[in-house]
């Protein structure tokens, strides 16, 4: 896979919409979905605080933002394999991205690979709310740039 630090987050959303192409059924690309999951970075204990829980989602799910308006960096995590896998696809294509990139990008990934489809209701809603609530992190630092 390629994960090229300095792609678009254009560039990630197609590169992520190839690699799911390459997988002929959804039981193969869950399973990817669970392996991405378990590649994110360790999460820190303490940042598991209600502060920076996302609502919304069935599973517990915390999102960490930092950086600046220049560049935006989210950590997250889920006590969910496939939540944690979607978490995998988000921070691909919005952390470390300029606060503008990330207000700018729809995640269109998501129509692009068959997920909205493919989610249940709840984990679209929490895939939703995870998305409103890093955007809302990138449109308040742009704010306060």
């Amino acid at each position: 896979m390629n994960t090229i630090a300095n792609a678009s987050a254009a560039q990630a959303q197609q590169d992520i919409a190839d690699e799911f192409a390459f997988f002929g059924d959804w039981t193969e690309r869950y399973q990817y979905l669970i392996d991405l999951g378990k590649q994110l970075p360790p999460f820190r204990e303490e940042w598991k605080t209600e502060e920076h829980r996302v609502h919304g989602c069935q599973s517990m799910v915390w999102l960490v933002p930092s950086g600046d308006a220049s560049q935006m960096h989210f950590d997250a995590t889920s006590d969910s394999a496939i939540v944690s896998g979607l978490i995998a696809l988000v921070l691909r294509v919005y952390s470390d991205r300029s606060a503008a990139e990330i207000v700018a990008t729809e995640p269109e990934f998501i129509q692009q690979i068959g997920l909205a489809k493919h989610l249940s209701p709840t984990r679209s809603n929490g895939l939703a709310a995870m998305l409103v609530k890093l955007k809302a992190h990138a449109a308040a630092t742009l704010k306060g740039a």
